[in-house]
């Protein structure tokens, strides 16, 4: 497995190298001495989760304020296009956002530090997205932004067909700078 930085500092791509062969492949998902060497204390995570989502659902804009969390997200079955959001004040791609194509063919995740909102779009007609989550959920601290956001102008490849309702009343950025100012400067690893 390796790992490789991103123009948005503390977010990480870990690409495995499967092996395959005539029954199918086996893969790596997570290493904890790489997640090491990439910085990250592969024993802060407490929380696996998962998402089935039907194709064109979006997920998303979701940020956690105070202290954040930090997740690793992966696509284990279909097909997802992955936003990632910096949303930590004094960062210097303050406001930036990246896009990742994950999948079940290539097997990359990205680790997502604390301050950073996270949406997707399932590609494929069903797409299975695991989650590894360093803090217990807490609703209070949960502030969801607007997909369409016409600050951010992510480029949604669909059309979306169906989302929480939560996901589809959310507000733009402009509209939640008092809960997004909510948010801490990263914990010490």
């Amino acid at each position: 497995m390796r790992f490789a930085t991103t123009s948005i500092p503390g977010l990480i791509v870990f690409t495995p190298q499967p092996h395959t062969d005539e029954r199918g492949f086996f893969s790596r998902t997570f290493d904890s001495g790489v997640v090491r060497k990439a910085g990250v204390d592969p024993q802060s995570f407490v929380q696996d989760s998962m998402s089935r989502s039907h194709q064109g659902v979006i997920r998303g804009l979701h940020v956690r304020v105070g202290e954040g969390e930090a997740k690793i997200v992966r696509c284990s079955s279909g097909q997802i296009f992955d936003v990632v959001v910096d949303l930590r004040s004094g960062s210097s791609t303050h406001g930036q956002w990246l896009s990742f194509d994950l999948n079940d063919s290539e097997h990359r995740s990205i680790y997502i530090p604390p301050g950073c909102a996270h949406g997707f779009q399932a590609l494929s007609v069903t797409a299975d997205t695991s989650y590894r989550i360093d803090r217990v959920h807490e609703p209070s601290e949960d502030v969801t932004i607007a997909y369409n956001d016409p600050q951010l102008g992510i480029p949604w490849p669909r059309d979306a067909t169906v989302m929480s309702s939560g996901d589809r009343d959310a507000r733009p950025m402009a509209e939640l700078a008092d809960q997004l100012a909510r948010i801490r400067p990263p914990r010490t690893r």
